[in-house]
């Protein structure tokens, strides 16, 4: 036996959308129901768990032989269920995977599994097994009933008169849904080897593998959280917002202060007009507005904040040993190959600015809702500051934070051959300072001569670098930070001129790009490779991975001119034709190999516990001897790929995860 498909159903009495599949798994009631096979692509079998069949014995031994190639569409969820599964029959072997510290040995092997689903991302498809079918046009596609039968089966059901107040449904209760049950789980398994037979000639590379294997070991080995501090937290905005809610219901007296029309139509009647009532929208009528208006407002900005929900998520997905797991997305932005987060959400965590955020910690660890109060006012913004630290090291350890400075500004100075910005990096400069001293002719530094230019520098350097114009700047907020109308025309002037290499590079990777995909060739620029490729376009980048471009065409933009189009989920989230030009694809190449760094850097350091990675940033969970300046000197290595790029690493350390 080379390879083993698989496909599973399950259940839980633990919601798997609320928990993920690690806590999902820890249900006393948990079980395998259905496990659908094929060994090495032969005819595939159905065994029913749920009414007693047994797994024959040459599969319970691939499932726990390395030398046995695993397949699942989303592999982790057949892989952590079967973790639990094998332990349950006492089959578990995980004796290669982890030592003693590291808790990622509660579960098989990563290393023996492959993923179609993270085959599909490399491709530029569709996350779902239905949506991959439905974009290959496969002739075994996955059943459309399959919903309703999971919801019949793997999840509690109501108790009703109806059922005899039953709170599960078991195969007996609906012999007919249990056979098309098991004929859905088989044709799951028929359309993960359909898709895995339709991209056979577009090969995974092993590295991308490597990097897959890599995320399931954080995955598996989670991140601690501190539970007291979410307990209590969660208790505190409970009852922060029954106060704040009865406070606005005194002042509007109205009945659901919650109602956003409603809450417009009090405003308009106390001589308030607005369309939206937006975090931004809100920040600019409190400018404006009177003292009992103004109360209103802020008490509405206290309720609204939304990020205070992830200690509710926390509190769901956390591990019996206090852990969360499988927090990250491998492949979740196919577009780049860039992490998507999940569960806890750990891409927009919000910010903390608190100057005595350990203080302020403990008044909620002890749950001194008066002393917060007292002390900070705002409860809703100080949890939600506090949101960071909920995440710890293990007893003895600590978190070193590491990130890289300025990456993708590095990236695309790299590409392009943009000297003066290269310099900037070589010497340690600061690039929003040596921008805006481009710009304006004049020497800028921060806190000293023309500083006031600094932001100008800052805010042209985040909008800009993406052919990006004065819509780009508003919506960075340029505006707000105190810029005129007047002045951004001239800003985007200025940023292009000093950096004409870029702008070049910009329209050089469009060209290249529409002449592979117009004349079906392969191009080259910037030492970027554009291949036309049986209906995709691949850009090959220096690392040489594969970005996809799904049935790429050529078509017309909005202005009347060509651009290249392709298909993809676009901003609906639906699967559509998608407009791309030239710095749009910059922007992809550059995230893209923004990532690729990370990835590298990630490699090179995983015998370390990496415990999340947040955008261009890595967390250690360190022994307290492990040197911070040794990791940082790591991670600013270069590749051997990326030769005269200039990487730098900074970090600090911390009892609790925070923002430095």
């Amino acid at each position: 036996m080379k390879t083993l498909s698989i496909d599973i159903e399950t259940y839980s009495s633990i919601d798997l959308s609320k928990s993920g599949v690690y806590h999902y798994t820890e249900a006393p009631d948990f079980e395998i129901l259905l496990f659908g096979y094929s060994i090495d692509g032969d005819e595939i079998q159905v065994v029913d768990i749920a009414n007693g069949e047994k797994l024959p014995p040459e599969v319970l031994v691939a499932l726990t032989d390395d030398a046995v190639t695993k397949w699942a569409f989303n592999a982790q969820f057949e892989r952590i269920c079967l973790s639990r599964y094998l332990r349950d029959i006492n089959r578990f072997d995980n004796t290669v995977y982890s030592i003693l510290q590291d808790t990622v040995g509660d579960y098989l092997n990563p290393e023996a599994w492959r993923c179609t689903m993270v085959w599909s991302a490399y491709m530029g498809l569709p996350l779902s097994l239905e949506g991959v079918g439905a974009v290959l046009g496969l002739e075994k596609q996955k059943l459309t009933e399959g919903k309703d039968l999971i919801r019949y089966f793997c999840v509690p059901c109501k108790p009703t008169a109806a059922n005899g107040q039953r709170i599960r449904n078991l195969p007996t209760d609906a012999p007919d849904k249990w056979a098309n049950f098991k004929s859905y789980n088989l044709r799951d398994v028929e359309t993960e080897m359909s898709i895995q037979q339709k991209l056979s000639k577009f090969v995974v590379p092993d590295s991308v593998w490597d990097e897959y294997h890599l995320d399931q070991e954080i995955n598996d080995r989670g991140v601690a959280l501190d539970m007291t501090l979410v307990k209590e937290a969660i208790a505190m905005d409970t009852r922060s917002r029954s106060e704040l809610t009865a406070k606005m219901q005194k002042l509007t007296k109205l009945d659901n202060s919650n109602s956003v029309i409603k809450m417009k139509q009090w405003l308009a009647d106390n001589g308030m007009e607005t369309d939206t009532l937006g975090k931004k929208a809100v920040v600019e009528l409190l400018k404006t507005a009177s003292p009992e208006l103004r109360d209103v407002l802020m008490l509405r900005q206290q309720l609204s904040k939304s990020s205070v929900k992830k200690y509710q998520t926390m509190e769901n997905a956390v591990c019996a040993d206090g852990r969360a797991r499988g927090m990250f997305q491998f492949y979740g932005a196919n577009r780049t190959g860039r992490w998507a987060g999940r569960l806890i959400q750990m891409q927009n965590l919000p910010q903390n600015h608190l100057p005595d955020l350990e203080q302020a910690r403990a008044l909620v660890r002890c749950g001194d809702f008066d002393g917060l109060e007292m002390l900070y006012e705002d409860i809703p913004d100080t949890l939600s500051q506090l949101i960071r630290t909920a995440f710890v090291p293990m007893p003895g350890h600590k978190f070193i934070v590491a990130d890289f400075s300025a990456i993708e500004a590095r990236v695309i100075a790299w590409f392009a051959g943009e000297a003066w910005r290269q310099e900037v990096f070589e010497s340690g400069g600061d690039i929003y300072c040596a921008s805006a001293s481009q710009m304006f002719r004049v020497p800028v530094e921060k806190h000293g001569v023309n500083g006031h230019l600094r932001q100008k520098g800052k805010i042209a350097e985040l909008a800009l670098g993406y052919g990006g114009s004065v819509g780009a700047l508003k919506a960075m907020g340029a505006i707000e930070m105190g810029l005129t109308e007047e002045e951004l025309p001239p800003l985007v002037s200025a940023w292009r001129s000093s950096n004409p290499n870029i702008v070049r590079f910009w329209w050089e990777v469009d060209r290249a790009a529409m002449k592979a995909v117009r004349e079906k060739t392969t191009t080259d620029t910037h030492g970027i490779y554009f291949v036309y490729q049986s209906g995709m376009l691949f850009i090959i980048l220096p690392s040489g991975r594969r970005l996809t471009y799904v049935k790429p065409r050529i078509g017309e933009n909005q202005f009347g001119g060509n651009c290249l189009t392709y298909e993809g989920v676009g901003g609906t989230k639906k699967w559509e034709r998608i407009e791309s030009y030239g710095p749009k694809i910059v922007e992809n190449i550059v995230q893209a190999t923004a990532r690729d760094l990370l990835c590298y850097a990630m490699m090179t350091l995983r015998h370390c516990f990496i415990t999340m990675h947040i955008h261009d940033e890595m967390v250690i969970e360190a022994d307290k001897r492990i040197s911070l300046k040794a990791v940082c000197e790591q991670m600013g290595r270069t590749p051997p790929w990326a030769q005269g790029l200039k990487l730098s690493a900074d970090g600090y350390e911390c009892d609790f995860y925070k923002k430095d």
